[in-house]
């Protein structure tokens, strides 16, 4: 995955300036890590892109860095040493960290050799099509540990090539070349590979590692014509377009004073102040004792455009806008997090911080962090003594270890490392305390145990009992509960309504907790989701109107109609969304004014994905439910064009075909995605579609395959199970109930087999026991809880 950097921090001061202060960045300015940034020559260098030079591409209102070294100069400095100034560069010279005198990495079938052609770097690697080819690699990506390349297609792409080098000095095991994915080098065609879809700077990247940014892409050529006001991360990537400030500063300079009345000194907008705080520590617990509130569109949601694992459905994003005006963050779901939220993933930094009591108090990024160089304010652990008395913490009645050199800190506590991009280490920003007991009934990871390996968690456990005693355990609490959630355990029904109806409870969580209440309906699951919608964080909204889904159109409407004007854009689109069914002509005047508007700015959200099949996915389901089947089918087809191997994309585009009677289509586009890669999803709709063309033996055939290839989908085993049934093979269906609920427990369809089977059987024990797990899981089904109650009698 494209790497992004570690920080992405406002600057506090106001940026104004013209060019007259070049000369600042002409310096060669040393690096804490020992690399020395590249001069540059002159202004037409700059032009041409260089470091703080603004492009011909730049949106109006935009004047580069550059235009900020002559009223900010010793901000622009410490920018300079940043590694946002070098986010992305020209391949050149005095850019390029890596060994390109011929040298050669990898091994047979996933290997590449790097050299010079006069003043162009040059990579022979295999291209799309499984040949070895030579490519032009046109820009640097990142700086360090590591530094990756693009290579320019004609089309407009910007690839990242596979092959990174590791820029860490050699005594620390870099100057090297290595392949990011060693292990499993994905092949042409993948999604992964370096010619593919999740290696495209345009979409994968650009955002986060160029100011401004506006994709451009072309649908109808397949095209890409992306721009940028500035190639790295500048000024006005978190300040927003200067040059209205600028112009407010030259003002101020002629008259000699400055206009108190210009809003926000020139800027469009900014990011929200928050009031003074009190950092005064309590000599009683050795932290600060008072907390402060938090403004909407903070300098957090800054720094979290770029930190935050999320989609964009907006380029137009400014300073003061919460990151859902223009972003969807992803919840805490499995696979990217840990059951206790610990990052799992590549998730960077602000799902995690939005986790912690330190988030919850009021602190934010540059707090620790200078928002200019994005360093530590203070040398490692000595930045939490910003706040934390050290003399209390710094003992061994704290830590459990005798003070010294290789004692752990602060940090190596409450801030866990996991490497990412092979030799990527990034801390976990919840600042967590250490939980070895969860570690012994989640089965998550904790810090004591990542440097006590030879010991169980029970022993790590045990000693943090012996120090702080059994209550201390802090303030994310919500490991217990999305653990049951994951396994579908009944018990997690309450948990996840405790969580989301509560407000000290930081807002992604509560979002998440409704999230994961879908796997367990019920009036109270309803009801909490009901609620949900008015909950203030708008991913709650979100979340929210999510679980509204399989409500009949009615009863969505009354729900979710008023959250048409909801001051959140996402929970906007969310909304049209969910009512995409709603027909506007029924409405009175002024609600299909509104729900036509949201219909809009839906259609434009999907638009701008346009180069994803995702974006043409969502947007062939939003037209199939509007009724317009004939734009829902060229949305999908686009979407399949792009990415052969969508199998999402296949399955909506073969219901769309069953939908209207279209079965043969329907098989057809099945069978050629399975000729391209061989998928359970692919299998079982096949099988179904077979199963509605009466060809029973051929279906039963592609459902055991779904089953066999996806042990960890409840469903299709329970479909093969029914469709045994169906053929009157009671033992093989048996014995496939029996297998599948040993890994899936909860599964409310497995058990009803299983029941169905123990029933007739005449298995009475058997069905006691499956008649009050199903009872559990379905507290609102009369039926299952009178059978229960029978069997119970017997």
């Amino acid at each position: 995955m494209i790497p992004r950097d570690e920080l992405k921090a406002p600057l506090a001061a106001m940026l104004v300036g013209t060019l007259t202060a070049l000369a600042l960045l002409l310096l060669p300015l040393a690096r804490e890590s020992g690399i020395v940034a590249p001069a540059v020559a002159d202004s037409a260098e700059l032009a041409a892109g260089g470091i703080g030079a603004l492009t011909p591409g730049a949106p109006a209102g935009f004047a580069g860095s550059a235009a900020c070294a002559g009223c900010h100069a010793p901000e622009v400095k410490a920018w300079l040493s940043s590694q946002h100034a070098e986010a992305m560069s020209l391949a050149t010279a005095e850019t390029v960290r890596g060994d390109f005198d011929d040298a050669r990495a990898g091994k047979e079938g996933a290997s590449a050799r790097f050299f010079r052609d006069g003043g162009r770097y040059e990579v022979e690697i295999e291209g799309k099509d499984g040949t070895p080819s030579r490519f032009t690699v046109t820009h640097t990506f990142g700086l360090y540990p590591l530094q990756q390349y693009l290579v320019t297609m004609p089309d407009g792409r910007l690839q990242a090539l596979p092959f990174a080098y590791d820029t860490r000095p050699k005594s620390e095991g870099g100057q090297r070349w290595f392949h990011l994915y060693a292990d499993d080098p994905p092949a042409p065609g993948d999604p992964l590979h370096w010619t593919g879809p999740q290696q495209n700077w345009n979409f994968m990247c650009a955002e986060c590692h160029s100011t401004a940014l506006r994709k451009n892409y072309e649908a109808a050529t397949d095209t890409f014509h992306t721009t940028f006001s500035e190639i790295s991360v500048g000024c006005e990537s978190c300040h927003g377009a200067a040059e209205g400030h600028i112009a407010w500063a030259r003002q101020a300079r002629e008259k000699g004073t400055s206009d108190a009345a210009t809003p926000n000194k020139g800027f469009a907008s900014v990011a929200a102040v928050r009031p003074p705080a009190d950092w005064t520590i309590d000599p009683a617990t050795g932290s600060p004792a008072h907390g402060v509130s938090r403004p909407a569109g903070d300098v957090v949601e800054t720094c979290a455009r770029c930190h935050a694992r999320r989609g964009v459905f907006s380029e137009n994003w400014q300073p003061g806008q919460p990151l859902t005006d223009t972003h969807v963050p992803v919840l805490l779901g499995e696979g990217l997090f840990e059951a206790d939220g610990q990052n799992l993933d590549e998730v960077f930094n602000d799902h995690a911080f939005k986790q912690s009591r330190m988030y919850a108090k009021g602190v934010t990024c540059t707090d620790c962090h200078d928002p200019h160089t994005a360093q530590l304010r203070a040398p490692g652990a000595q930045v939490c003594g910003q706040c934390h008395m050290p003399e209390r913490f710094d003992t061994q009645a704290h830590t459990g270890h005798a003070p010294g050199p290789n004692a752990p800190d602060c940090i190596a506590c409450h801030m866990p490392a996991r490497t990412y991009m092979v030799i990527d280490r990034r801390h976990d920003h919840s600042f967590r305390i250490p939980r070895p007991d969860l570690s012994m009934t989640l089965g998550t990871p904790n810090t004591c145990n990542a440097c006590h390996t030879d010991k169980p968690p029970s022993w790590a456990a045990a000693a943090i009992e012996r120090w702080h005693g059994p209550e201390r355990k802090g303030f994310q609490s919500w490991g217990p509960a999305f653990h049951d959630a994951r396994a579908g355990a009944p018990e997690a029904r309450e948990e996840l309504i405790a969580l989301a109806g509560e407000p000290s409870v930081p807002g992604i969580v509560r979002a998440t907790a409704i999230g994961e209440l879908e796997r367990f309906p019920s009036v109270a699951s309803d009801e909490a989701a009901r609620r949900a919608l008015s909950d203030p964080d708008p991913m709650v909204r979100v979340a929210a109107l999510r679980a509204q889904a399989g409500l009949p159109l009615d009863q969505r409407w009354r729900r979710a109609g008023r959250l048409l004007d909801d001051p959140s854009p996402l929970v906007r689109l969310e909304a049209a969304s969910l009512l995409a069914d709603q027909d506007p002509a029924a409405l009175d005047p002024a609600d299909r004014v509104r729900l036509e508007a949201a219909f809009r700015a839906y259609v434009e959200a999907q638009q701008l994905a346009a180069d994803r099949p995702e974006g043409h996915g969502n947007l062939g389901l939003f037209l199939s439910r509007r009724g317009d089947l004939a734009g829902a089918e060229k949305e999908l087809k686009q979407g399949l064009a792009l990415h052969p191997l969508a199998s999402t994309l296949r399955l909506n585009l073969s219901d769309l075909y069953r939908a209207q009677h279209r079965e043969e289509e329907a098989e057809r586009v099945l069978r050629e995605g399975l000729a391209l890669h061989e998928e359970a999803d692919l299998h079982h709709a096949l099988g179904l579609a077979l199963v509605r063309q009466k060809r029973y033996d051929e279906a039963l055939t592609e459902l055991a395959r779904a089953s066999a290839l996806a042990p960890d989908a409840p469903r299709y085993a329970y479909v093969y199970a029914v469709a045994l049934q169906s053929r009157g093979e009671q033992a093989q269906a048996q014995r496939v109930v029996v297998e599948a609920l040993a890994r899936h427990p909860n599964d409310a369809g497995l058990i009803s087999l299983a029941l169905g089977q123990a029933l007739r059987t005449r298995d009475v024990e058997r069905a006691r026991g499956l008649a009050r797990r199903l009872a559990a899981l379905q507290p609102d089904n009369a039926d299952i809880a009178r059978l229960a109650a029978q069997l119970e009698g017997r």
